[in-house]
């Protein structure tokens, strides 16, 4: 069954519009990895530096397992530190934010 997740991160300081450019071309080799990984669809909201990810996917903690040594990801994720208040070390042990409340 599909899952959904939600992630939230923080871009640091100035970096609104890096993060903004680099979004606006991901590298094809990249959303290849993602569509490969079993990722259906990935949207990102920011408010100020305050960045909301909602991720459709097989089974996220396989996706990132099978993402954390990927060329394409590699590089994205060190493209991103730079952006990122807090790096994503790809360890693969967390599920997101957790759900509260859904309506019935």
């Amino acid at each position: 069954m599909p899952e959904t997740i939600v992630l939230h991160t923080r871009l640091k300081p100035g970096a609104a519009q890096a993060y903004a450019d680099a979004h606006a071309a991901i590298p094809a080799e990249l959303v290849t990895a993602l569509k490969a990984a079993g990722v259906a669809n990935w949207r990102i909201w920011r408010s100020g530096l305050e960045l909301i990810h909602v991720v459709e996917v097989e089974d996220y903690k396989a996706m990132r397992r099978d993402l954390a040594q990927h060329p394409a990801n590699l590089a994205w994720q060190a493209r991103m530190a730079e952006l990122l208040e807090i790096e994503d070390d790809y360890s693969g042990n967390d599920s997101g934010v957790p759900l509260v409340w859904e309506l019935p």
